[in-house]
């Protein structure tokens, strides 16, 4: 072989190395990530730094595929679709019936949610301690600490005062929460009453029927499709005067007067430092679901001046964050 070809023929295998180097590389691992009414910004950059903390970045050694309901009957199809693509680890976003679905379209598939309610009285593990099967996650209590909302609303309006409920009918958890919510409310002899808004055009319906009932107070209960109509549940609070206390601090940094929820960054941090220990080979069935330890409470003056109010200095003392 003359050197001229000999050199030809070197450098044309040298060239074809990478691409046979490149075809032998493992694909990267993926991450469906499911729920209604998402919540995009603060909670996923907090999933992805506890991903990072188990060494997985998006987009350099992890892919994140993001799907998103509008209504709950979407998930099951959603999440089908997602166990056709054999991803490496389904997530469920701050919400049951996601969580629901994932758990009964797959055993094998790792699971992780984020619940705001009781996993184990919902049926979605056997126990926090030891969850069994495919699924474990993060769950922060968002309908548990409506009890201590009421107690904020009550001490901040005058006695006497009408209190609203405000609810999903279409949540399944919705019955179960307000029938509690109704017994304390006895207990404590408020007078409350419970107004449902499962669509946009209903938010705005039932904040006509609280005028009409002469409300002077609002409790929103913790929901996706409330996540997603944020804006306008503040807007129409502030509109109509009615002081309301919100399950998340994106209301109160949204406009809203007040909020008490756990520390929801931490949670999601959690919720990504677990994805990662999976996708590094741990199981579900051994890693207990977690708890918040951290919360918040969130109070907003510029929206208080607004409605009339003035926070007692109890509550300024009680506050992890006060918006001027």
């Amino acid at each position: 072989m003359r050197r001229r070809e000999f050199i030809t023929l070197l450098g044309s295998a040298t060239a074809a190395w990478p691409r046979v180097a490149r075809a032998q590389q493992p694909a990267m691992p993926v991450i469906g990530f499911l729920g209604v009414g998402l919540p995009f910004t603060s909670n996923l950059e907090a999933f992805r730094r506890g991903l990072n903390e188990q060494g997985y970045v998006e987009g350099r050694n992890l892919v994140i595929e993001i799907r998103e309901a509008e209504q709950y009957e979407h998930l099951p199809a959603m999440v089908a679709e997602l166990v056709l693509k054999q991803v490496a680890l389904i997530v469920t976003a701050s919400n049951f019936n996601a969580a629901l679905a994932a758990k009964a379209a797959t055993t094998t598939i790792p699971i992780v949610f984020t619940l705001g309610a009781d996993p184990v009285r919902l049926g979605i593990v056997a126990s926090l301690n030891s969850p069994g099967s495919n699924i474990t996650g993060v769950t922060y209590y968002v309908n548990e600490l409506t009890p201590k909302r009421l107690e904020l609303l009550r001490e901040l309006v005058p006695a006497g005062t009408k209190i609203a409920f405000l609810v999903n009918p279409a949540n399944p958890t919705t019955e179960l929460y307000r029938g509690e919510l109704q017994a304390v409310a006895r207990r404590v002899g408020q007078e409350m009453i419970v107004v449902n808004a499962g669509t946009v055009e209903a938010v705005d319906i039932a904040f006509a029927s609280l005028v009409r009932e002469g409300v002077g107070g609002l409790l929103i209960n913790g929901d996706a499709f409330f996540v997603s109509r944020r804006d306008q549940l503040v807007g129409l609070a502030a509109q109509h005067r009615i002081p309301a206390i919100h399950f998340e601090p994106t209301f109160t940094s949204a406009g809203g007067l007040m909020s008490y929820s756990d520390d929801r960054v931490e949670s999601w941090r959690q919720a990504g430092n677990y994805a990662g220990r999976i996708l590094r080979g741990e199981k579900p069935a051994a890693m207990p679901v977690l708890q918040p330890t951290k919360f918040e409470f969130v109070i907003n003056l510029k929206a208080a001046k607004a409605l009339g109010l003035e926070f007692p200095p109890s509550f300024h003392l009680r506050a992890t964050k006060v918006i001027e």
